[in-house]
């Protein structure tokens, strides 16, 4: 089922919307930044003031994660890989990119597109600062300004932890790809690096708890706790594609023989627990169960089947891969 979100239009043919969860991340991110980021740095303005620049603040920092996400999705578009849309959400943005990449430099190219765009934001507003710091005049312009290219600055170097699948855990993968030639390797290790960084996040944020920084601590454990299944669910999509690039015969070998415990398949069993029917070959297990193509013709059910495979490894075909999740 798809996630209901409210469209905002498209750009570039690619539709953006708003998660209802969008609209609680506004207000308390408004309100911290009004009530507490800018009167510890600027005191004695008006509380009018401090409200206008949080709420500026708060929409000009998504407005950045946008144009974050339309950096992955314009390089995608290039190596005519489809964007489905882009995603403002609680804890940021998601571009949802219709296939895995081909290569490790187009997935390198996709992955770094956000950061370096997030890094030239974060140049151009501090530029701006600067400029205005120096006459003086529209101080509070100017401490929008600093804000951005603070929070900007913070975006990119975030987003380039390596935790898959954040922008650093797939440039990660790029990297052990293109020395390896192996993707499925390098989305293996990808994943670990991953699942340790997401759980040291969770521990680091229990920590700060008990130290007394309640609410920081909270924040770090809320993005571990949505870091740590994302890494699994990415990589489960990642599986599924492969299998769909390999012949039909070889995906049911590999769903019926896969190792005791793998997450998403079929677990196999001991040779006597094992369904006689099944030959040695999947031809001749498609053969016993009615389902082989013969002289091109599609089998009755292969739409049915077809759907049954993909559910089998926790993917939704119809839903794509959603590419880094911007923080």
């Amino acid at each position: 089922m798809r996630q209901r979100m409210i469209p905002l239009g498209k750009v570039f043919g690619i539709q953006v919307g708003l998660d209802y969860s969008w609209f609680l991340i506004i207000a308390l991110l408004t309100s911290s930044l009004a009530l507490n980021y800018f009167p510890a740095q600027f005191a004695g303005w008006s509380t009018a003031l401090y409200w206008v620049l949080g709420g500026g603040a708060a929409l000009m920092l998504f407005a950045s994660v946008l144009l974050h996400e339309f950096g992955h999705s314009l390089v995608a578009l290039a190596y005519h890989i489809p964007v489905r849309r882009i995603r403002l959400m609680f804890f940021g943005g998601v571009a949802e990119i219709g296939d895995e990449p081909t290569s490790a430099t187009a997935e390198f190219r996709i992955a770094i597109a956000g950061p370096l765009v997030s890094f030239a934001l974060a140049g151009l507003f501090y530029l701006a600062y600067a400029a205005l710091n120096v006459t003086g005049a529209l101080v509070p312009v100017t401490a929008l300004l600093g804000y951005l290219a603070l929070i900007n600055l913070t975006l990119a170097i975030f987003n380039l932890v390596p935790a898959f699948p954040l922008d650093g855990g797939r440039v990660l993968r790029a990297a052990v790809w293109g020395i390896t030639g192996d993707m499925s390797r390098s989305t293996r290790i990808a994943v670990g690096v991953g699942r340790v960084i997401a759980f040291a996040m969770i521990g680091a944020g229990v920590f700060q708890m008990l130290v007394g920084s309640f609410a920081s601590g909270l924040w770090t454990m809320f993005i571990g706790f949505f870091v740590q299944p994302e890494v699994g669910r990415n990589a489960g999509r990642v599986r599924l594609h492969h299998l769909g690039d390999r012949p039909a015969s070889q995906q049911v070998v590999d769903h019926l023989r896969a190792p005791l415990g793998s997450p998403g398949l079929l677990q196999e069993e001991p040779d006597e627990h094992r369904p006689q029917a099944i030959g040695n070959t999947a031809d001749e297990y498609l053969e016993q169960t009615g389902s082989k193509q013969h002289d091109g013709d599609d089998p009755p059910h292969a739409d049915r089947d077809a759907g049954r495979t993909a559910h089998i490894a926790g993917y939704a075909p119809d839903r794509g891969t959603e590419h880094t999740p911007t923080i």
